[in-house]
């Protein structure tokens, strides 16, 4: 049956993977979080300064509920805070709070692979939520007529063409995460937001964070691969 499939074992370890990075940050933050910066500064203050600073004064910064919720919403250009990190004045959140920052400053400067993941949203919506639907009728359709079924393998194939998106976002979601990461690790330091021996403690937590994005483009693409296999296999089966 297809959801007995032993390709999904192929899973395994990125889900492995995924869950050790969320594991990892989570701890990570955690643990710097509760190391109060020198300097006092809140996360939310932090933010403030480095969007300041690159003349980013309509970019507002709200208070949003949950853990590690923080994001940068470039439709209403507002950067929402966690409630660990908004008020919280540790290496953890200032660098948490830059990293979200960051995300204002590509936008404002038309960042390549932030246009693009931005462009392939509403496409790769749908085929977060119907790829793989579409995937398995295309498939049961063909197990039943034959994988020479125009009409079931085209489905398939559709659908796994809608679901690499998925894959094609969390890719381009890497080199933007790391770029932000990487304007706030400048920006700290060069604003003197945190002192020279407490940076390490926001690169670190930014680092583990990377991680987890890393963990989501592997499960993304084990599971496109996976898809691919079920299909060949199919095919195969039938010649």
């Amino acid at each position: 049956m297809f959801f007995l499939d032993p390709t999904y074992l192929l899973l395994i370890p990125a889900l492995i993977l995924s869950l050790w990075a969320s594991s990892r940050v989570n701890s990570t933050f955690k643990k710097y979080s509760r190391q109060p910066s020198r300097n006092g500064i809140t996360g939310a203050q932090a933010a403030r300064r480095v969007l300041d600073s690159h003349g980013l004064y309509d970019v507002q910064i709200e208070y949003v509920r949950g853990n590690l919720t923080d994001h940068y919403d470039p439709t209403a250009k507002v950067l929402r805070l966690s409630e660990n990190v908004y008020g919280n004045v540790s290496a953890a959140a200032i660098g948490v709070a830059c990293h979200e920052a960051g995300h204002a400053i590509q936008h404002a400067e038309a960042y390549t692979p932030l246009k693009l993941r931005q462009a392939i949203i509403p496409i790769t919506n749908i085929g977060s939520r119907c790829g793989i639907y579409l995937f398995m009728i295309g498939f049961i359709i063909a197990g039943i007529a034959g994988s020479g079924s125009i009409l079931g393998m085209g489905l398939a194939w559709a659908g796994i063409a809608l679901f690499s998106f998925t894959a094609l976002f969390q890719l381009l979601t890497l080199p933007t995460e790391f770029d932000a990461s990487s304007r706030a690790l400048n920006e700290i330091e060069r604003a003197g937001i945190l002192q020279y021996d407490e940076i390490p403690a926001a690169k670190k937590v930014l680092n583990a964070a990377a991680l987890t994005y890393v963990a989501a483009l592997a499960v993304s693409l084990t599971q496109l691969l996976r898809l691919v296999l079920i299909l060949g296999n199919l095919s195969n089966r039938r010649r």
